[in-house]
């Protein structure tokens, strides 16, 4: 009998495999402190196990033999050893970059706030409890506890005394407050599920908005009824975007509309001169091609965003125009995106705002983009698409969408009252009897802010904003002629909910309340409070961005982590402190540009030839000059990671109650205690996110 053929089809994929494991664990060539003799054994390792393949023998292939599955397993044992090896190198390097930046790193400016020397006295006194519950441990009193009457040294009366203060007047009060946050947290879970049932059911059912007309794909000038689009107004607000303003100019300027039914505005509110002409020039080389758009800029920058729009909603020609499509100087929206969008308004006049998705080019850049992406996938295909087709509602994300004009009118337009404009006036218009519609399938690029310092600043104005408006809108919702289930969906959901108890439970129950019940032990925290709940929780946050389950326990750390930027930011927005009207401009870093610009101007209905003409009458006009500021870089502020000292504290008190723990051998409470303090250390050190060498 004739021994079976080889299998090529297997060695040829030994081989690629082998090839990384070897490029794994082989050294560099010019490495000094490795022998030739060893270089050798190293190479014909490599060699050794590889067989010529045959192209051909593809259809010959078989299951595979012991002594391949063998070689597999050697393999991955290969690849773990090598991972495992450079363990050591990398634990080292991490701590020796946390020694630089403790040594080197600014300190956060917010170190001043009340919320900062609350959590540092708190530190203190876990530090004392610790010190006197060790000595009870060596002394023994946790085993035979004592009394009053029968103690002898100061220090067990002291014990003693300690012991029925907490039982008698702390412990209490403390369970009370635990109770308190496990039903908001209960509550807060139940909505979350209730939401993914929802998007579950709108999956599986294949719902989404129906439009009563579509437009075809092609160029929009050969041979239409140009009649039938309808006038549209593009804005695209900025401020200092160097990095990201070429990109969103040319992505806006390249939409498949007719140009006589469309005028782009560029709302430059740039107090950088240098970066004024740039967007200047762009305007002008755009215009000079034959592309109708305008360049405003402000002399009085009052009222931020929502400022710089509402004046451009005052010129004279808005009139003009029935609809208006509002794009940040980071996105970039599809050529077919005014098609996919303006005709959900046809035959729906009740309709206000058309909402689009966003889609984030910089998503696996870092630990930190992962996250977020995994936050705002539940956020736009869950909360906002469940919302906008159930019941036609949700808050305008300020981007990306596109909104009648005349329902910005009968709303009041756009107001300067919060840091949270497109929140305000999407509730506005939803209490003057305006609908919604969100486009899961109908994508924006955008970036995430890729430092911890720009996500924070994020952050604490996404949050500190819709307590400014809750303030401010409470007494209007209730006078509004909407249904009571519009005005309690508002109020008990949207606001209080979802932008209130969330941000409050999290953080007073995992970081206040949780180490308070290791030094208090008759209150107590059940382990499926600690561990099980928020753990499903996390399942169901990640259930919209499936490939982000292996970040599923750093994603659930991360935002307890960031529960003490939302509850400041919350506390702020609702009790009017100064810092909640701070308005930070998100910098971006200009990641989504060649690739997708490239794509896009290959589907430019605008002959070639047309750009030969544009750019020899940029150089006539001197545009060519002040293209040169591109290269320029002005000197400013080194930038650098911080030490963020709210996190900071936190961790050590966290890591001080994980101590704590030990004493009382609770094992859940323990490992979630030094895993989240760890967190909040790598946070503090801003260890996260973007790092600056």
């Amino acid at each position: 009998m004739s021994p079976p053929p080889p299998n090529y089809e297997f060695q040829e994929w030994w081989n690629k495999e082998r090839e990384k494991a070897y490029g794994l664990l082989a050294p560099a060539p010019d490495d000094p402190s490795i022998t030739s003799s060893a270089a050798a054994d190293a190479a014909w390792a490599a060699v050794e196990v590889r067989t010529p393949t045959t192209p051909g023998a593809a259809g010959k292939s078989r299951g595979r033999s012991p002594r391949q599955l063998s070689w597999l397993l050697f393999l991955r044992f290969h690849h773990s050893a090598a991972v495992l090896a450079s363990l050591p190198s990398r634990l080292l390097s991490l701590l020796l970059t946390a020694a630089r930046r403790i040594s080197s790193a600014p300190v956060s400016s917010s170190t001043d706030s009340r919320l900062y020397r609350a959590i540092r006295a708190f530190l203190v006194l876990a530090v004392l409890l610790l010190l006197l519950e060790l000595l009870a441990y060596f002394k023994g009193w946790h085993f035979s506890p004592p009394s009053y009457a029968s103690s002898a040294e100061a220090l067990e009366r002291l014990y003693a005394n300690w012991l029925y203060i907490r039982a008698q007047y702390l412990a209490p009060p403390v369970q009370v407050m635990a109770n308190v946050c496990i039903v908001l947290f209960l509550i807060q879970s139940v909505d979350r599920v209730v939401l993914m049932l929802g998007c579950i059911y709108i999956r599986v059912r294949g719902l989404k908005p129906v439009v009563a007309m579509e437009y075809e794909d092609g160029d929009v000038e050969g041979g239409r009824v140009v009649e039938n689009y309808p006038m549209v107004l593009v804005q695209i607000p900025m401020c200092n975007e160097r990095e990201v303003y070429q990109q969103s100019i040319a992505a806006v300027c390249i939409l498949d509309w007719p140009r006589e039914r469309m005028l782009i505005q560029v709302l430059d509110d740039s107090d950088d001169m240098d970066v004024q002409l740039l967007i200047k020039a762009e305007v002008q080389k755009w215009q000079q091609k034959g592309v109708r758009i305008l360049y405003r800029h402000r002399l009085i920058r009052t009222g931020y965003k929502a400022g710089n729009l509402n004046s451009a909603m005052s010129c004279d020609y808005v009139k003009d125009y029935e609809f208006v499509a509002i794009f940040d100087a980071d996105f970039q929206p599809t050529p077919d995106f005014l098609k996919k969008t303006i005709p959900h308004f046809k035959g729906n006049d009740d309709l206000a705002l058309v909402q689009a998705r966003w889609a984030f080019v910089n998503k696996d850049e870092n630990l930190l983009t992962r996250l977020q992406n995994i936050n705002l996938s539940f956020h736009f295909e869950v909360e906002q698409q469940v919302n906008g087709y159930f019941i036609n509602f949700f808050g305008f994300n300020g981007t990306a969408g596109v909104w009648r004009i005349k329902a910005l009118e009968d709303s009041g337009g756009w107001l300067e009252r919060t840091t949270v404009e497109d929140m305000d006036i999407a509730v506005r218009a939803h209490l003057c009897g305006w609908k919604f519609i969100f486009l899961n399938d109908v994508k924006c690029l955008c970036e995430l802010p890729e430092s911890y310092e720009a996500y924070k600043k994020q952050q604490h104005r996404w949050h500190s904003g819709p307590m400014q408006l809750f303030r401010l809108c409470f007494i209007d919702i209730l006078r509004s002629k909407v249904s009571l289930s519009k005005k309690a969906n508002l109020i008990f959901l949207f606001f209080l909910l979802r932008k209130l108890i969330l941000p409050f439970y999290s953080f007073t129950l995992f970081c206040i309340i949780l180490p308070l019940t290791m030094f208090l032990p008759e209150a107590q925290l059940p382990a499926w409070v600690v561990c099980y709940v928020p753990g499903i929780m996390s399942v169901v946050s990640i259930l919209p961005a499936p490939r982000s389950f292996p970040f599923i326990v750093p994603y659930l750390l991360f935002e307890n982590t960031m529960s003490v930027t939302k509850f400041n930011a919350m506390i702020s927005g609702l009790f009017k402190f100064g810092s909640s009207y701070e308005w930070i401009v998100t910098k971006k870093l200009g990641r989504s540009s060649e690739a997708d610009l490239v794509s896009f101007a290959e589907k430019d209905p605008q002959p070639q030839a047309e750009s030969r003409g544009l750019h020899r009458a940029s150089s006539d006009s001197g545009l060519s000059e002040l293209n040169k500021l591109e290269t320029i870089k002005k000197p400013g502020k080194i930038k650098r990671n911080r030490l963020y000292r709210k996190e900071l504290a936190l961790a050590f008190i966290l890591l001080t109650a994980s101590a704590r723990s030990l004493l009382s051998a609770q094992g859940i409470h323990f490992y979630f205690l030094l895993f989240q303090g760890i967190t909040f250390l790598v946070v503090g050190l801003d260890l996260i996110g973007e790092q600056v060498s």
